[in-house]
């Protein structure tokens, strides 16, 4: 395993992260496919022999329930000293005006909830999980800023939004002297690559880490195109990322794989962790062979070439990810 800044912080990440979004209580809401707390434990476990240091959760994840499968894992398995707990604010908890977004009242009583159900006394990484149009940024990056002045939070990350939105929260938190975001979790893949005319190019020059979600469009660039799973089958929301004419690049992945002599998910992820913008792809896992495939990719370095042919076939794609 490697390890890497993130961005210009002094914050240490593993170069892959786990994505705990594949665990959870069904029954609380998200997806019905998520896996049980066994699972998600002895998966912690085995990340956490390969080398893996960082966790990625959410609160809204399962109705807050991966937050708990995660937290009471990583008190178990783990020194907290020695991983990087990641989670994130925006989604909606609850009925009501406050259940949701990034107002202050809403920041103040979801840190707390999150650090309940993690377990801990502390969050590593505190993201915004999508950009709130009801909120003004000024309120949002004062709350923000004081979670980590209340020592509850270390360090502050967004997710998913437009490249002016994310120059305006910085600039917003410069002007008033408040805490800055030192990471930027975007969806960033092969099949998805519209990242790379503004917010990449941003994050490199103001020294921002990239944490990519759904390095491999979720599970997309691991199968024949036409393969169906249960995932497939009920994500209403990754069924409006990808279209048809990427089968081209999934068969590309699929030759390199084969020429290599490795897994397709190997490559697509070695090829993600080979852009210059990227710190550490978010990988979720529901298989065993998820997780060390993210493993080996770290060791898998693609030649010029490969890289030239897994990029060769990009048709640009309309926005998507945002909401």
């Amino acid at each position: 395993m490697r390890y890497h800044r993130l961005g210009q912080s002094g914050l240490v990440v593993s170069a892959v992260t786990l994505g705990c979004m594949s665990w959870g209580d069904p029954a609380r809401g998200g997806h019905p496919w998520v896996k049980d707390e066994a699972f998600a434990r002895a998966t912690i476990e085995a990340a956490l022999e390969a080398g893996i240091t960082t966790f990625d959760t959410a609160n809204a994840y399962s109705g807050g329930s991966s937050e708990e499968f995660t937290g009471r894992a990583l008190k178990d398995l783990a020194p907290r000293e020695d991983v990087v707990i990641a989670t994130k604010v925006f989604n909606r908890m609850r009925p009501g005006p406050y259940g949701a977004g990034l107002s202050r009242k809403a920041i103040l009583h979801e840190v707390d909830a999150s650090l309940t159900r993690l377990g801990t006394d502390y969050i590593d990484l505190y993201q915004i999980h999508r950009w709130d149009p009801e909120t003004p940024i000024e309120e949002t990056m004062e709350a923000l800023h004081d979670v980590v002045q209340s020592g509850k939070v270390r360090y502050l990350g967004a997710s998913s939004m437009y490249a002016w939105q994310f120059a305006k929260a910085q600039y917003t938190a410069d002007l008033a002297g408040w805490t800055r975001f030192v990471s930027m979790q975007d969806h960033y893949n092969l099949l998805y690559r519209e990242e790379e005319r503004e917010m990449l190019p941003l994050c490199l020059d103001q020294g921002v880490g990239v944490l990519p979600w759904s390095p491999l469009a979720r599970g997309r660039l691991t199968r024949p195109w036409d393969t169906a799973t249960s995932r497939t089958e009920t994500d209403e929301f990754g069924g409006t990322l990808y279209r048809d004419e990427d089968a081209a690049t999934v068969q590309t992945v699929l030759d390199v794989a084969s020429r290599r002599g490795v897994s397709p998910a190997q490559v697509a992820l070695a090829w993600v962790m080979a852009q210059d913008a990227v710190t550490s792809p978010i990988v979720g896992v529901t298989k065993p062979e998820h997780l060390s495939d993210a493993v080996a990719a770290v060791d898998l370095e693609l030649s010029d070439d490969e890289l030239a042919e897994l990029g060769a076939g990009y048709l640009p794609h309309a926005v998507a990810g945002h909401r």
